[in-house]
Order: C-alpha cells, then structure tokens, then sequence
C-alpha cells in the first residue's frame, strides 16, 4: 500500500471515529439527519470517496442506515448504544483541566499476566506509565500495556516520552489510528496497597490503600487493544456510576 492509500485510510477512520463521537453525543437524536457526504468532505477537506468509505464503516456496524434520496440516519441500534458509547468516550478522554505526565515511557518487554489479558499469542507487551493531574495535584497512576500491532503508532512520538505532559490518555491517542473503533470496555475495580513505585508518583506512604481500576480495551471485533491499569488515590477521587432502567 502506497503514502497516499495510507493517507487515504487514515483520514476515513478518523472521519468515522468523528461520526461515532457525534452519535455517542446524541447528536442525531430524533431523526435528525447526518450531514451529506459533501458537507462533510467541504468541512473536513476530504474527498466523497473518503466520506462515503466512513459512512460504509458505520453501516457495517449498524450505527445507521442510508435512504436514497433523503440521507443517513442513526438506526435503532446505533440509539440504544448511544449511552454505552458515551459512557466509553468519558474513560477514554480526559475531563477538562486535568493533564498527564509520563513517568515511563513506551517499552516493549516480556509480561505474561498483561499478554494473556490482551489475548495475545506471545508474551511481549508495549508498556507505558503516567500520573495524571488535577488543578497542579497528582491523583492517578495509570500504566497500560498495548499489543505491538498498536503501540507502534505511538513509537517515536514526542509525547510518550518521560516528561512529557499532554491532556489524552493513551487510548484517546492511539483510537484514531486503529482499524476498527473501541466499542467495548471491561472494567473490574477493587482496592490494593501502594506499592513503592506507586508511592513514588502518587507521593503516598507505601501500603496506602488505593482504589485500582482495570479496564481492557475492546474494538468492533471484539478484540482487545490495551489493558490499562489506574490507581487513584481516595482522598483525591470519587468513582460514581449511576444505574438506571432502560
């Protein structure tokens, strides 16, 4: 595949990972219309080719359908996973004002326990750590671990260097680049002792008791691409899920 067929394909995902964003939004609520392929392909500067390649993914995925002559709408199913949507976009994006700093960066190395996690055939994970920030304190220490067919996408870049501060996690980064959009995510939370790395960077005494969340990534085909493990500090974060009656 040549610069350009790269090029091509990089610009239809991230037009459809854009689509999926505004649908988790509920932004075509109601019967609303998506816009047509010309408006997007003038709004994001795209080729129709490119636009309709997207509208392609989002049918396949029956997020909407298409009616000749008037448009394409959210189908039934892509409204019911609007909430669930939703709900992944808030993990996988950082809330407003709070950053990341990366405290170990990106190394390939040999780890069974995350390896067997990701449903990988061998044992060899890309592994980076970062504390993340609110309002100037250190809250979180979160370390994913990634199969090498993704975290080469992050390789070389500025921002997964030790220092380096951004405001994205590491699956906000990488999902643009993937084939195929995250859609899933499983997430068991407990509690556990800092251990003296964690101290470390959460400046807390070891032993502290923490609240550990551990999410494995989950694409449209059901296959996992990170398994980030977070730990916070209890005094400086409340986890709050609200359950309801669909």
């Amino acid at each position: 595949m040549g610069d350009r067929d790269n090029e091509q394909a990089l610009a239809h995902r991230r037009l459809s990972h854009a689509l999926r964003e505004q649908i988790a939004a509920g932004r075509f609520r109601g019967g609303r219309q998506l816009p047509t392929e010309l408006e997007l392909a003038e709004h994001y500067g795209l080729s129709r080719q490119t636009v309709r390649r997207a509208f392609y993914d989002l049918v396949a995925d029956g997020l909407v359908y298409r009616v000749p002559g008037r448009g394409t709408f959210v189908s039934e199913l892509g409204s019911r996973r609007l909430r669930r949507l939703g709900a992944i976009e808030e993990l996988t994006n950082l809330p407003a004002g709070t950053t990341t700093e990366i405290v170990a960066p990106l190394r390939r190395r040999a780890d069974i326990e995350a390896a067997s996690r990701l449903r990988l055939d061998n044992d060899f994970v890309s592994t980076i750590a970062y504390v993340r920030r609110y309002a100037g304190i250190v809250f979180a220490m979160t370390t994913a671990h990634l199969p090498d067919l993704h975290a080469q996408h992050l390789c070389g870049s500025a921002g997964t260097e030790p220092g380096a501060i951004g405001a994205h996690t590491i699956i906000g980064l990488l999902e643009p680049h993937l084939a195929s959009p995250v859609v899933e995510l499983v997430q068991s939370i407990t509690v556990a002792p800092a251990s003296e790395e964690t101290a470390h960077h959460l400046d807390c005494p070891v032993g502290h008791p923490l609240l550990r969340a551990d999410r494995v990534y989950l694409d449209s085909d059901s296959r996992a691409v990170e398994l980030a493990v977070s730990y916070y500090l209890p005094e400086h974060y409340t986890y709050r899920n609200t359950i309801g009656r669909s």
